[in-house]
């Protein structure tokens, strides 16, 4: 057979083949030891001698060529892969393995939903550092050096830096917020915080806080008040109320737990809210004189209100969430929930 013919029989016949068995049929009738090229290799020896050479290397040239279309028509049935198995064949009869779409987690999401609140109200959004001074942690915020969560127990203190700290609320953003800037000022700080609390339905070592603060020549406790009840009833529904109750805080004098009607018995009172009818949300004041004069702002001039809020409270009240735990367990059975 002449060689052209043979390598234009090749290149229609190689179209041909639809499987890895007609594949390995092919193989054979070219490159078996019985194969065509086979057949025409052991002619060479009875050509004429200076016709050998040139028919020597057209077959090779030819053998070269059919190897790589071999090769070629595996990968097609192999997806890629140069040796073609049962294993490698692709079924594209078989349903394929869906990859799930992420969320965000439930407290990013009440977190964004926060922010989204006070932003539109003129807040802007701060950020700060988990290890923080001793300094912005405490002493800014008028918390004495025997006050109780100052003990090595009740915080986690580094080792190496022991004026250092994991930081126990987001407040010490507002120590920095206002050394390096001037009034007028509106801030929230979400964040990480950390406390050596026992963990249980109620309690992590580590969980989340918005901090929010405004400072200008003229805030008063009633404008708190609206701020406070705007963000209530955003997040809670516009049927909840709200009530300030008396309490003491280092950092805001005058000081309160703000607290909103059950959104579970609607004020009737249930296990919830244990009979009482409210829930607590938040702490609230204006801010304390002594921690102005920390950061240098006259407060004779200036007032202002400050309030802070666990993030994980917020989540389990909105959704009826009883076990604090549940938030990081990475369980996406509770998590595909939200």
């Amino acid at each position: 057979m002449d060689i052209n013919t043979l390598k234009t029989q090749i290149e229609l016949e190689i179209l041909q083949v639809n499987s890895p068995e007609e594949l390995e049929v092919f193989r054979a009738k070219y490159l078996g030891r019985k194969g065509a090229l086979a057949e025409l290799t052991s002619i060479i020896p009875q050509l004429p001698i200076e016709q050998r050479a040139g028919l020597g290397q057209q077959v090779n040239m030819l053998k070269s060529q059919l190897q790589a279309l071999i090769t070629d028509r595996q990968k097609v049935f192999s997806g890629g892969a140069t040796k073609v198995t049962s294993s490698t064949i692709c079924d594209l009869g078989m349903p394929g393995i869906a990859q799930e779409l992420g969320r965000l987690h439930p407290i990013t999401q009440v977190i964004e939903e926060i922010n989204t609140v006070f932003v539109n109200m003129g807040f802007v959004v701060a950020d700060g550092p988990e290890v923080e001074t001793e300094f912005n942690n405490f002493t800014g915020l008028n918390i004495p050096l025997n006050h109780p969560s100052r003990d090595a127990f009740d915080t986690f203190y580094l080792k190496d830096y022991p004026k250092m700290l994991l930081r126990s609320h987001t407040s010490p953003v507002q120590v920095r917020a206002m050394k390096s800037r001037k009034p007028p000022l509106a801030v929230i700080v979400p964040g990480r915080v950390y406390r050596p609390d026992a963990v249980d339905a109620s309690h992590l070592f580590m969980f989340h806080q918005i901090e929010g603060f405004m400072v200008d020549t003229n805030v008063t406790f009633s404008g708190l008040k609206g701020i406070l009840e705007t963000f209530a009833k955003k997040v809670f529904g516009e049927e909840i109320k709200m009530r300030f109750r008396p309490h003491f805080f280092p950092f805001t004098e005058p000081s309160a737990e703000v607290e909103i009607s059950c959104i579970i018995c609607k004020g009737k009172g249930c296990s919830v809210c244990g009979r009482k009818g409210w829930l607590e949300i938040l702490g609230a004041g204006m801010i304390h004189p002594n921690v102005f004069k920390q950061v240098g702002y006259d407060s004779k001039k200036y007032s202002g209100f400050a309030f802070g809020m666990g993030i994980e409270r917020i989540a389990m009240l909105k959704y009826g969430i009883n076990d604090i735990r549940l938030f990081f367990e990475n369980d996406l059975r509770f998590l595909k929930q939200f």
